[in-house]
């Protein structure tokens, strides 16, 4: 087929592009701006647009299919000259659907750990040597992409963002798969400027549940007492299994599984990630995984890329970077890294950089977020919070917000690696969170305060 797309440079987009000229379709694409590691990837299989921008000469009725990214606009230029003409137009999420519609599609979905548990559940699969389809949203280790489609596997394993489609299909994502086997790790208010109040938010995962076809099986974080009460309210015809935070012990820095085989030291940490990895088993159990085959693979997990992602250890001192930005994420991931080194400071940096985090009616939800570090400091843009369009936030606020007396509140660059550069990080476990780059840190210079 030959497959044209509309914002090309996407991290979900362009391994989308990738995997399907793997496949042997053709493929061209257009965007207004492609940066690394996209640019670079897309450039290795000539894949690169030649020219920036959006050529509406592009769009021919030789075209078979549209897949239309959410970067786009809907009034984009390519994307009118392809309804003109009466083209076939897929979402992303479409798209994967009916290359899926004949497969068992296994969606991992929740407000939190969505990306982790999909990559638990594929390093396994991987480790055994068992094929499946996949889509996941981040890079891993040992997968040349983050998609891989083929004609011959049974399953496909798909992370299930309830973000919407694209800006001519205002459903979220995880609407469109019709799983019929799910889980769901949890659920806290996100995408405020897409889901303005929670009860809205809430309403989506009650919606994907009732996607689900007939007779499905849907596993659930029991744990998470808004979800508990959804699943347990819900009259689809599914099955349901609930999982929770399974036994362990953390031992001079060291996460220790209790099984039934032994006790089984792990790679990743913390409360949250424990119920992703029991989540992650139950799904691998319903995909025909033994209990002793998965914890023999999940030994060797070491995360998602960019998700509680060491970066350097030294004798005494350690960083992690890590993707969490929501509050329940940043909590969660604050409350780990305290867990993990009791004796250890605990420096925690967040960057607010979503449309969400910036957001004044929703700065609240941040309230005790950071109290698990000894030492907090946040950074945020006010340069971004033009460019989103939002009311002025002052750093009155974020105190505030946090309800810490002794936060530590940038909004320079600057300042904010002044001050992380002048810190002695003996006996400290630094924790960067942020899904920016805190104004242009070079994180690969951070690594030198780790002596």
């Amino acid at each position: 087929m030959k497959i044209h797309f509309i914002s090309i440079g996407g991290s979900a987009m362009h391994n989308l592009a990738l995997a399907l000229q793997a496949k042997g379709e053709k493929i061209t694409g257009s965007d207004d701006a492609i940066f690394e590691p996209s640019k670079s990837r897309l450039e290795a299989k000539g894949l690169l647009p030649e020219k920036m921008g959006w050529f509406p000469e592009k769009i021919t009725p030789e075209i078979d299919v549209i897949i239309l990214g959410m970067h786009a606009k809907a009034d984009n230029p390519e994307l009118l000259k392809a309804q003109e003409l009466g083209l076939t137009i897929y979402s992303y999420p479409e798209f994967l659907y009916e290359h899926a519609k004949d497969k068992t599609r296994v969606v991992i979905g929740g407000s939190h750990g969505k990306t982790t548990i999909t990559s638990m559940i594929l390093h396994v699969l991987h480790y055994h040597d068992i094929p499946a389809d996949y889509m996941v949203g981040a890079q891993l280790e040992g997968f040349d992409r983050m998609v891989h489609l083929t004609k011959e596997n049974e399953f496909i394993i798909l992370e299930g963002d309830e973000y919407l489609s694209s800006p001519i299909d205002r459903r979220p994502k995880f609407h469109l798969y019709q799983a019929n086997i799910a889980l769901l790790s949890g659920i806290a208010w996100d995408h405020i400027n897409v889901f303005p109040t929670f009860d809205f938010y809430v309403e989506q995962f009650d919606k994907f549940i009732h996607t689900m076809k007939n007779g499905g099986i849907l596993v659930y974080n029991e744990e998470d007492k808004v979800l508990n009460d959804l699943v347990k309210k819900t009259t689809h015809p599914i099955k349901k299994y609930p999982y929770q935070t399974p036994d362990y012990i953390v031992s001079d820095g060291l996460t220790l599984l209790n099984t039934a085989e032994g006790e089984i030291p792990l790679e990743v940490f913390g409360k949250h990630n424990l119920q992703n990895l029991e989540g992650a088993k139950s799904i691998c159990l319903h995909m025909g995984v033994s209990e002793e085959e998965f914890y023999e693979a999940i030994a060797s997990f070491k995360g998602a890329s960019k998700r509680m992602e060491k970066m350097i250890e030294g004798k005494t001192s350690v960083i992690f970077k890590d993707f969490a930005h929501s509050p329940s994420k940043v909590k969660a991931s604050t409350d780990a890294v305290k867990e993990q080194y009791a004796n250890r400071k605990i420096l925690a940096c967040l960057e607010l950089h979503t449309y969400s985090s910036l957001n004044e009616n929703f700065l609240s939800e941040y309230q005790n977020a950071l109290d698990g570090a000894d030492e907090a400091a946040v950074f945020y843009s006010p340069h971004a919070v033009q460019i989103k369009k939002l009311k002025e936030v002052t750093k009155a606020q974020i105190f505030e917000a946090f309800q810490r007396d002794d936060l530590h509140v940038f909004t320079d660059p600057k300042a904010f690696k002044d001050y992380l550069f002048k810190q002695n990080l003996e006996n400290t476990a630094l924790l960067l969170m942020s899904s920016g780059n805190y104004g242009g840190l070079d994180f690969e210079e951070v690594k030198s305060l780790v002596k």
